[in-house]
């Protein structure tokens, strides 16, 4: 089944929830960001959905330039993460909770992390799991999926909770082979661990090396969203920072995070991994955050309906789509491996 088999599939699904359209960009005639103020979020962002609308913008006023006449080749995606090669740049975000945004009559949690982890893991990459107010240490579906359906195939970011409850996470993961582990501190904005009373915290650069201290594992910081920030987490032991705006979805009215990317590539490269997630679709979008300075990208919203119109495969088969584009950007602008892309791709 291809994509859009897979699509229509969760169309039916997640009627009345997301639309699952073609372009996935928060306009506000879409079924998704049909909020207002003080209403539950659902699949879309929050306040007037400003944050989400702008990743996607961001990426689209970047255009590739076109490179035919040179030596004849075929692209290489290969990708190193923490000793692991994958086929392509390219992994599954930790968006967790299907019930938050409506999906829980459409696939259950459990089989939702089992089929983001495994599906990625099918098409040679990772996909990442997160956390939300449902979970708790007798409830640990993401660990089950990684740990023991995987065999510690992937990476845990958990909300910002206590620093004990984090060690403690952490400290699983870590027996359970997992790749990497991390937060992601913009969770301290989250409205549904706050409307479920499950305390979420700021975290300080002592924290930051408190928890990188305390594993073996790389430690991974995600919702960096200023330059600030990224030099703090950096600082701070942090291997790897995620550029993200928690798909729109903590604050209204930041910038897209392919605009934010900039500042924080010309500071950073080559003193920590750079990953970025927000308004990723294609494979054309994966080049222009790759030309930009990020290593390497995360999907979020896209993977949740391959999960939920195909499962595993749907999963597989949407990362597969996603390496084909990307393979067919990089051969139309004349660029061989990932290391070959620089901003020269693009025009600004």
């Amino acid at each position: 089944m291809s994509v859009e088999d897979h699509r229509k599939i969760a169309k039916e699904k997640m009627r009345g929830k997301c639309g699952v359209f073609s372009m996935c960009d928060g306009a506000p005639n879409k079924i998704c960001q049909g909020n207002s103020y003080g209403k539950p979020i659902g699949f879309g962002g929050v306040g007037s959905g400003a944050s989400f609308v702008n990743n996607v913008q961001a990426l689209k006023k970047l255009n590739l330039k076109m490179r035919e006449i040179g030596e004849n080749y075929t692209p290489d995606t290969k990708y190193d993460f923490f000793g692991h090669e994958l086929t392509m740049p390219i992994m599954g975000a930790s968006i967790t909770g299907v019930n938050s945004f409506g999906g829980d009559n459409a696939i259950t949690e459990p089989d939702f992390c089992k089929a983001t982890v495994l599906g990625a893991k099918e098409a040679g990459t990772i996909g990442w799991r997160g956390d939300t107010y449902t979970y708790t240490f007798d409830f640990m579906p993401c660990y089950d999926a990684i740990c023991n359906h995987a065999d510690g195939w992937g990476v845990k970011i958990s909300k910002p909770r206590d620093q004990e409850v984090l060690k403690k996470v952490f400290k699983m993961y870590e027996e359970g082979n997992a790749i990497a582990v991390g937060t992601d501190v913009d969770g301290c904005g989250s409205t549904i661990m706050a409307a479920n009373n499950k305390p979420v915290f700021r975290k300080s650069p002592e924290d930051i090396k408190e928890l990188v201290n305390y594993t073996k594992l790389p430690v991974i910081i995600k919702g960096i969203m200023s330059v600030e920030d990224a030099v703090a987490a950096t600082e701070a032991g942090a291997k790897a920072i995620v550029i993200s705006n928690h798909g729109g979805r903590v604050l209204d009215h930041t910038p897209g995070t392919a605009d934010v990317l900039f500042p924080i590539v010309d500071e950073l490269k080559g003193k920590v991994r750079i990953i970025i997630d927000g308004g990723i679709r294609t494979g054309y979008d994966v080049l222009k955050m790759l030309a930009i300075g990020a290593e390497s990208v995360l999907i979020g919203r896209d993977i949740v309906r391959a999960a939920v119109g195909g499962g595993t495969e749907g999963v597989n088969v949407y990362f597969e789509f996603l390496q084909k584009t990307l393979v067919k950007a990089m051969w139309m602008t004349g660029v061989a491996t990932l290391e070959d892309i620089t901003r020269d791709v693009i025009y600004k």
